[in-house]
């Protein structure tokens, strides 16, 4: 499969953000991408760096015009396009929604982010309230997709369950960066981290990984951090975690990446990992904590 990812700064204008993302998926189409990822939130700034109420004037319904716009884009360009949406679900209830786009413009479905931070820079939980669509991938015309959103990459259960449903890929967008008062060793180790943890949901579940990151710097518009600078580092891994492509840090990319979705079969073969697990022993999963 032809995989385009869009790793992109943004701006405070929606259109803008828009226009952008639309000339991209146009040249990742005519370059033959037949599933394109976009980033966490791409339609504006990370709102999430401050609590304020006026940011959920950034909400959109689902579907509605947003749905209408990627929808159409979608369809134009011929292509499975994975999005991010801030979603305005009933009054006082707003989700972090990731919408998946059929070729024809149709939604073929949707996740609504399971774990919500709760950081400086990262009030999520303001704004967000926890998906109730459990971990069920999406079916798309280039296969099962198991799309999850930023903060799930963290937990090996959302990828084991995504996996367990007959997910055939793994696709995080996502919004994650520097904090500034953290020393560059620190830095440096979290975003390490970052990739270490999703190349090990590809191993540990035999199936490809695909993460796509916002790039550049956001101020915080409380002035009490001294804001985002979000590392880029989109990556695309294969079953084995190995990378197969790694943007830059700092930049803007749009690339087409291969994947070899037969490979996973084969991996799958040699480390038989979903063989082996002992299921029966793990009941305790489930609770907050052993003592």
């Amino acid at each position: 499969m032809k995989v385009g990812i869009i790793q992109q700064s943004n701006s405070s204008d929606v259109a803008e953000n828009r226009r952008r993302i639309s000339e991209e998926v146009r040249r990742l189409a005519a370059g033959g991408a037949q599933l394109i990822v976009n980033r966490e939130l791409h339609d504006s700034l990370y709102f999430c760096q401050e609590e304020n109420t006026a940011n959920f004037d950034l909400a959109v319904a689902i579907p509605g015009e947003a749905t209408d716009f990627y929808g159409n884009l979608a369809k134009e360009a011929g292509v499975v396009l994975v999005t991010s949406l801030f979603e305005r679900r009933a009054p006082g209830l707003y989700h972090n929604t990731a919408v998946v786009f059929e070729r024809d413009g149709s939604i073929a479905g949707k996740y609504r982010k399971m774990h919500i931070p709760d950081d400086p820079a990262y009030y999520e939980k303001f704004y967000f309230t926890p998906g109730d669509l459990d971990f069920v991938p999406i079916d798309t015309s280039v296969g099962r997709l198991g799309v999850l959103v930023c903060w799930d990459q963290w937990y090996p259960e959302a990828a084991r369950l995504m996996a367990l449903r007959g997910a055939e890929m793994l696709i995080y967008p996502t919004a994650i960066g520097l904090e500034s008062a953290d020393t560059p060793e620190e830095q440096e180790r979290q975003r390490e981290a970052w990739t270490t943890v999703q190349r090990g949901h590809a191993v540990a579940n035999g199936i490809p990984v695909v993460t796509v990151n916002r790039v550049g710097y956001e101020p915080d518009p409380s002035g009490l951090t001294g804001g985002i600078r979000f590392w880029g580092s989109s990556f695309v891994a294969g079953p084995q975690g190995e990378l197969l492509y790694r943007a830059s840090a700092d930049r803007e990319e749009s690339v087409i990446v291969d994947v070899d979705m037969k490979r996973s079969e084969q991996v799958r073969r040699w480390w038989p990992f979903l063989r082996d697990r002992r299921i029966e022993c793990f009941g305790p999963l489930t609770r907050r904590f052993i003592d």
